[in-house]
């Protein structure tokens, strides 16, 4: 049926926004099921039974919540089309309104098919009478023929045409709207059944993408992107509770990554979205996704665990080599947070998410035992260089993703000063391999890492800078762990790898001579800059186990980089990290400079 503009006039927008209310309130009862699946019912079944039936009881919980939560998802995606409809139509309408209005105050007739009627007026050249009336539609073209010189034209012409344009205009958009959104609501259907498969959250990513699309001038556009993180926090503030409700369901992925929003709004916004990017994925079949998708997956188990100290996804993402960002405890309740950057070769797969995660919570249960208000992150928040043969790519190991990727760090940080309870939190920055370099690219910004106290550097080719009082938090304050056998922390200095390759052009033995220079501890330069550890820079260094030998019986091993956060192989790092992160850095043992 073609839409007329006295139906576009009667159109009670508000029982569209009551048909919203009423999916709001069905998306809230989903989402608060879940939470009390995840909550209360799942933590009290994995604390006080065991057993078969107890297993069952736990799987079955889980694909109960996993039902909620799509169903959570999909009613408040209706909720949101249903309030943009509302949104665009009541714009058309109001544009209709004023073009009547004007019809009215003008004495014009505005006809069922949108023409408009005009009176006389003017004054004739000749006999000085008023000008005849007369009708505008739209496609008629008024005013293209100048007038002779003896008849002037009706001044009531050129005004119908407009109202008649404008009436037009205001229909035909919102006829539009009604088709778009017409189609989008047909496409937010369930199938049938008991279960929500992997198959049925692939569909329900493509439904929140068609609304984010369609919702963009009614909720997308009012996201503050561009603002600080106190201005964000004030923002996320001042919204309504259904505003807040309508952007955890329809942009999760936008208010779970924006610095300046509460840490229990990212995490409930992050659950959500993990959801949809693993649906999203499922539908795809290339390597990257099947990478990214496994470690999701893995970060999803976690989560769902119930571990101690608590998780909060802070980012995820599938942008480059993919984004995720999870604290163990509260970063906003903690009095001390610390947040570690990994380095080299690290992206969102599932070594990630069961090696990298580990380290945070290992860090986390080493720094409650020495201050119970305590959080530790990891922090995946960019691209880290990815070498496909090992270490023995130096080429991608330049400066360009280090800078980028202190900007983001950066913004995140100062999202945990906008948001922590603390007046004065104590913030502690953590850099591994190249982690550490991007670290060290984020402290030369303006204002340097903002709220950081402390500055933990471990497995560093360097930081981009010679001195420890360079990283802005005075040299007291910048602690480096580096093991007497991890290969990263010798390596050669961009100089001295000018060197090995002029000898293998020259047919000398560069393997042996690049050894030599990975032994020559008097040496302070590496990759990027002064050696941490070295006198020349000036950093309180703590004692690391050596761990096994690059060369050994057994082979080449690059071990000994990877176990300083590990209470196990290494608890005099792990330690040290621990008390830096706990605020309790002057009981940290130094050793001499190497």
């Amino acid at each position: 049926m073609t839409l007329t503009w006295a139906q576009l006039r009667d159109l009670k927008c508000g029982e569209l926004e009551g048909a919203a209310d009423g999916w709001g309130k069905a998306s809230n009862r989903a989402g608060a099921g879940r939470d009390r699946i995840e909550t209360q019912l799942l933590t009290g079944l994995r604390g006080t039974q065991r057993g078969a039936a107890a297993d069952a009881a736990v799987g079955r919980l889980k694909q109960l919540s996993r039902n909620l939560s799509y169903a959570y998802t999909e009613c408040g995606l209706l909720r949101t089309t249903l309030n943009s409809l509302a949104h665009e139509l009541r714009i058309q309408q109001r544009a209709l309104r004023e073009a009547l209005d004007d019809a009215e105050s003008l004495k014009f007739t505005v006809h069922a098919d949108g023409s408009v009627t005009y009176p006389a007026a003017g004054d004739g050249l000749i006999d000085g009478k008023p000008l005849p009336g007369g009708t505008a539609s739209v496609g008629s073209l008024p005013g293209l023929l100048l007038p002779s010189g003896l008849v002037a034209p009706n001044p009531n012409v050129s005004k119908a045409q407009d109202i008649a344009d404008r009436v037009a205009k205001a229909v035909r958009t919102a006829a539009e709207i009604d088709w778009r959104y017409a189609r989008i609501l047909r496409q937010l259907r369930a199938e049938e059944g008991l279960k929500v498969p992997d198959a049925t959250w692939t569909d329900a990513a493509g439904d929140a993408a068609e609304v984010r699309d369609a919702a963009r001038g009614y909720l997308k556009d009012g996201i503050p992107r561009d603002a600080s993180p106190a201005e964000r926090k004030a923002w996320w503030a001042g919204l309504t509770d259904e505003q807040r409700e309508e952007y955890l369901a329809v942009y999760p992925d936008q208010i779970g990554n924006l610095d300046g929003i509460p840490a229990v709004v990212r995490d409930a916004a992050n659950r959500d979205n993990l959801q949809l990017l693993m649906g999203k994925l499922e539908g795809r079949d290339d390597a990257k996704s099947e990478t990214q998708l496994a470690g999701l997956r893995e970060i999803d188990r976690q989560l769902r665990e119930g571990r101690q100290p608590p998780m909060f996804l802070l980012g995820i993402g599938d942008q480059g080599n993919g984004r995720a960002i999870v604290s163990f405890g509260n970063p906003d309740m903690a009095r001390n947070v610390s947040a570690y950057v990994p380095g080299l070769n690290t992206s969102l797969d599932e070594e990630f998410a069961k090696g990298d995660l580990k380290r945070a919570r290992d860090t986390a249960m080493g720094t409650l035992n020495h201050d119970p208000s305590s959080a530790a992150i990891v922090w995946l928040g960019y691209d880290a260089p990815q070498s496909p043969d090992g270490l023995g790519s130096l080429a991608v190991m330049g400066d360009e993703r280090a800078e980028k990727g202190g900007g983001a760090f950066n913004g995140f940080m100062g999202g945990l000063v906008a948001t922590n309870e603390h007046e004065d939190p104590h913030l502690t920055a953590i850099g591994h391999s190249y982690g550490s370099r991007t670290v060290g690219a984020a402290t030369q910004r303006e204002g340097g890492i903002p709220g950081v106290d402390d500055i933990v550097l471990v497995g560093s080719p360097g930081v981009g800078v010679d001195r420890a009082e360079d990283l802005g938090v005075g040299k007291d304050h910048v602690f480096v762990g580096a093991a007497e056998h991890d290969i990263v922390t010798k390596l050669p200095s961009k100089q001295q790898a000018v060197v090995g390759a002029a000898g293998l052009v020259a047919g000398g033995p560069p393997v042996a001579h690049l050894l030599g220079d990975l032994a020559d501890q008097g040496d302070d330069d590496l990759w990027f800059g002064k050696d941490p550890a070295s006198r020349a820079f000036g950093a309180r260094r703590f004692p690391v186990d050596d761990g096994p030998r690059f060369i050994s019986r057994e082979g080449i091993s690059i071990d000994a980089h990877s176990q300083y956060f590990d209470p196990r192989r290494d608890s005099s790092s792990a330690n040290s990290i621990s008390l830096i992160a706990a605020g309790h850095a002057q009981k940290v043992q130094v050793e001499e400079y190497r």
